[in-house]
């Protein structure tokens, strides 16, 4: 550190520190940013009494004004409880039918089904609902377990292979993984589904899964692998696959027996909340 000095050029004397022969001058500080240091100072503390602000070790200090966010947000949840009280009032004694029979009703269901489904159902069923490969399409007419508006409710309700204890539940074996049946007729298998939904298979092989089809798997998808809504079974007849339509894909199914699940709903949504989803589901999908 050099000592201080007065700069010859500008008059004002030094801090004493130089780098590289450039000398630090001892200009005050301007006086708008003094007070503005000042303001925030004073600012600061204000804060400090009136509001929560500095930890402890077993809390904090609350303030004078008392303010707390997490109040506040139960407050502000109860006044839209309370906005929203005479519709979930209709959306509970009305029927499913009548909700979508009366026009304003049925606009604010589908207003609140929006905004569940896009907050928990579109994780898996896509902002659309078209879904993906594992993940159930609810904008087409395919429905696993039926596409009444009742249908719908009740599996938002209970869930699929949930841990509600009347959850829809359905099981595809696992018939390679646990060797219920041998690798070639597995491989028969895939070209008699192949051949169900109406693409070139082999003669052969379609042939001689004809009987094992019947003996394991028409019990669930029907002598002529329609399906069974009742049963959760997939129709095997159409162009719609949950886990993909190729050779592999269709092998892999029967081999692994893969099954998704569905939470049970009933627990974090009131019977308003699930109906109105319900509606939503229902209106934009080609129901039944």
């Amino acid at each position: 550190m050099s000592p201080r000095e007065t700069d010859d050029v500008s008059g004002v004397e030094t801090t004493g520190h130089e780098w590289d022969g450039i000398r630090e001058l001892d200009n005050p500080l301007p006086r708008w940013w003094l007070w503005t240091f000042y303001a925030c100072i004073v600012v600061a503390i204000v804060y400090w009494v009136l509001m929560p602000a500095w930890p402890g070790l077993h809390g904090y200090t609350h303030g004078t004004l008392k303010m707390s966010d997490r109040a506040q947000v139960v407050r502000d949840l109860d006044a839209l409880k309370t906005q929203r009280s005479a519709e979930g009032a209709q959306l509970r004694n009305a029927s499913l039918e009548q909700i979508e029979a009366d026009p304003k009703l049925q606009a604010y269901a589908l207003a609140v089904g929006q905004s569940i489904f896009g907050d928990n159902c579109a994780t898996c069923h896509g902002t659309g609902g078209t879904g993906g490969k594992g993940y159930p399409n609810l904008r087409d007419d395919v429905w696993l377990w039926g596409g009444t508006p009742e249908d719908i409710q009740h599996t938002i309700t209970v869930g699929v292979r949930s841990d509600h204890p009347d959850a829809r539940f359905s099981q595809m074996p696992a018939f390679g993984k646990d060797q219920l049946l041998p690798a070639e007729q597995i491989n028969d298998l895939t070209e008699y589904v192949v051949a169900l939904s109406h693409r070139p298979a082999n003669a052969g092989a379609v042939g001689r899964a004809a009987p094992i089809f019947q003996a394991n798997c028409a019990i669930c998808h029907g002598p002529e692998g329609k399906g069974d809504p009742t049963k959760g079974a997939p129709n095997l007849t159409d162009k719609d696959w949950l886990y993909g339509a190729d050779r592999a894909d269709i092998h892999g199914q029967i081999w692994n027996g893969r099954g998704g699940v569905m939470p049970s709903w009933q627990k974090r949504f009131d019977p308003e909340t699930i109906k109105a989803l319900a509606v939503y589901i229902h209106a934009n999908a080609a129901g039944q």
